[in-house]
């Protein structure tokens, strides 16, 4: 088949059927766009998750005098306790490092992460107690921390970071599913609408059609421009979804939120671009065989 008399069939098929074929790419578009804020959903949780759980800690709170706890029996943690419950984090294998926190350190954080919030002027120097903060070296193993401090002497609470943020990366996960499933349920719409579009094209040549049957046009002469036009279309509506990705990474993301959060660790537009020769392979393979079947049921060659 010659380039010359394909590009004029696929050329002339575009325009004879154009409202259809700008319904494709932009079905394909919302479609593709709504997976890959799905997919880029769950590359953020990836990237924060290798961020947060090398800072995951777990806080052990000390006693004080007018801790409620049954564990504290109403008195401060003593300073050899104090010095007994840092030996005995420092010798665990699964510890990498130990930190004291004041009373007056404590404080100052917290007013430093709240320092837009109007709680933070409700906190006073000694509502949040002294604590050794302990950093694992595997975050997942927090239990190892928890079943052996949480009764000890002088030991108040025991708080593990990563039962809050677990919780946000569950969240993120079920958005991430959600939008994968409403991406292909639009790519299933995207089919379908494909498959209208042949049906269509090919009534309207149907004289053409038939002409190239009595020349002895082969199958594939007469199925090559309809699926070059699935292709084209399908591929147009790809790259309009992946430059809205790279306009959001870059503006939400490496413009946006990155500045704000500086503390934070965020996708960039590297990503979309790896997710972007998947996506137009998914797509032009949908294209290509929604083309064939269809053409195989309704155009008889």
């Amino acid at each position: 088949m010659q380039a010359r008399f394909l590009a004029s069939e696929v050329g002339s098929g575009l325009r004879r059927n154009v409202s259809m074929a700008v319904s494709v790419v932009l079905v394909t578009m919302v479609s593709m766009f709504l997976l890959g804020l799905g997919l880029l959903a769950q590359r953020q949780a990836d990237t924060m998750k290798g961020y947060w759980y090398d800072r995951i800690q777990v806080s052990i709170y000390l006693c004080t005098a007018d801790s409620l706890q049954p564990n504290c029996e109403g008195k401060a943690v003593t300073d050899a306790q104090k010095a007994a419950l840092q030996a005995q984090l420092e010798a665990l294998p699964e510890v990498k490092e130990v930190f004291y926190e004041s009373e007056q350190q404590a404080f100052e954080r917290f007013k430093q992460q709240f320092r837009n919030s109007p709680i933070a002027g409700n906190v006073q120097v000694g509502d949040i107690p002294q604590s050794l903060r302990v950093q694992l070296k595997d975050p997942t193993k927090f239990e190892v921390v928890t079943t052996q401090f949480e009764n000890a002497p002088g030991v108040a609470t025991v708080q593990d970071q990563e039962k809050v943020l677990s919780k946000f990366f569950t969240i993120i996960n079920w958005i991430t599913i959600f939008a994968v499933l409403l991406a292909a349920l639009m790519a299933a719409c995207a089919a379908l609408l494909m498959a209208t579009t042949i049906r269509q094209a090919a009534f309207i040549r149907r004289r053409e059609i038939g002409i190239m049957r009595l020349v002895g046009a082969s199958n594939w002469t007469i199925r090559m421009p309809f699926v070059s036009e699935m292709v084209i279309v399908s591929a147009a509506g790809v790259v309009l979804a992946v430059g809205l990705l790279v306009g959001l990474t870059q503006y939400v993301f490496t413009e946006g939120a990155s500045r704000i959060a500086l503390s934070q660790a965020f996708i960039g537009v590297s990503d979309v671009w790896l997710l972007a020769p998947w996506m137009l392979g998914g797509v032009l393979l949908i294209a290509v065989a929604t083309s064939l079947v269809t053409l195989r049921r309704y155009l008889r060659v």
